[in-house]
């Protein structure tokens, strides 16, 4: 039986701290040049990880808080590439196999990097990986199974990023985190609640599908319309149940920008400030930008930026991948 899902605590962050030390990197905190008024946006540069996300924190401390003999026959995950790469990386170094099952509209730049990585990949249809996400499990497959979001080792991983960005910065009004399935929002939520319970938590979605204000607003997860887009590393049709908890404690409100406004982020992160990120990536700073944020002193967590070649390269030329 698994145990029941948490936020960590001060000590679990700090425990997470040190198993990722020398492996994630402490990502810095990078002024962004942009003409809001009264703001000041920041941004939290985890595209800048060795594997392109912040993923990495939370798959390597899942690893080292697993039994280490339960891992012999090799670790499995369903995941749209970040949390793969992390997973299978850190499989790779404690000598055990990778099984990775994908969804078919994950990019392929995070297919091919978890092949590299030694994983053994399966691309399958979204709504079947939707069930192995929820199931956890997947036939033929072996080894541990490492949920990508509902673990608490994985939100103690991602927690790490507030504690971060608390000690670089102070007197933030707002933190916004992109919303994939609410892993990376509740372990930062976590460490800004118990340190600056100031300041606001917000998620952002796309117009892909919005479970998280459609569960603020019912008061529970509740089931919404949710399309594929080219903003493969966050979004669904719902909040999962047991996630619920985690996201209503550490989450005050969500906002949604449209497809042109992350493109439009993308290609202003790129060209303005060379920074490459990801769809999911840019979406908290197309937020911050729209003023759907609100004012003051803002950051906005870039969680990767594992974009394919070409559709970075229409998205410069102006193209909309959409």
């Amino acid at each position: 039986m698994r145990d029941p899902l948490r936020l960590p605590s001060a000590d679990e962050v700090a425990a997470a701290r040190g198993a990722v030390a020398g492996i994630a990197r402490r990502t810095p905190l990078w002024r962004l040049e942009a003409d809001v008024p009264d703001t000041t946006i920041y941004l939290k540069l985890e595209n800048l990880q060795p594997l392109g996300s912040f993923k990495i924190r939370a798959a390597v401390n899942a690893m080292k808080a697993a039994d280490p003999e339960s891992l012999a026959k090799g670790v499995m995950a369903p995941s749209a590439g970040n949390f793969g790469q992390g997973l299978a990386w850190a499989a790779r170094r404690m000598g055990v196999p990778a099984v990775i099952v994908a969804p078919d509209t994950a990019a392929m730049t995070k297919t091919e990097s978890l092949r590299a990585l030694g994983a053994t990949v399966h691309r399958i249809p979204f709504d079947a990986w939707w069930q192995v996400l929820t199931t956890r499990r997947f036939e033929g497959a072996e080894g541990v199974f490492f949920h990508p979001v509902a673990e608490s080792a994985v939100v103690a991983g991602n927690a790490t990023i507030g504690a971060e960005i608390l000690e670089d910065l102070d007197g933030i009004d707002t933190v916004i985190v992109p919303f994939g399935g609410g892993g990376l929002i509740s372990g930062i939520g976590s460490v800004i609640r118990r340190l600056s319970p100031a300041t606001r938590m917000l998620a952002v979605e796309s117009q892909a599908g919005q479970p998280v204000a459609a569960a603020l607003q019912a008061g529970g997860p509740v089931k919404v319309a949710f399309d594929q887009s080219f903003v493969d590393g966050m979004g669904s049709s719902v909040v999962l149940d047991e996630m619920w908890p985690l996201v209503r404690e550490t989450v005050d409100d969500a906002v949604c920008v449209s497809f042109k406004e992350i493109a439009d982020a993308i290609r202003l992160l790129a060209l303005k400030h060379r920074i490459i990120a990801e769809g999911a990536g840019a979406a908290s700073v197309a937020a911050a930008l729209s003023g759907l944020a609100g004012k003051g002193t803002i950051v906005c967590v870039v969680s990767g930026g594992n974009i394919d070649a070409g559709k970075l390269g229409g998205i410069l030329n102006g193209q909309d991948p959409f």
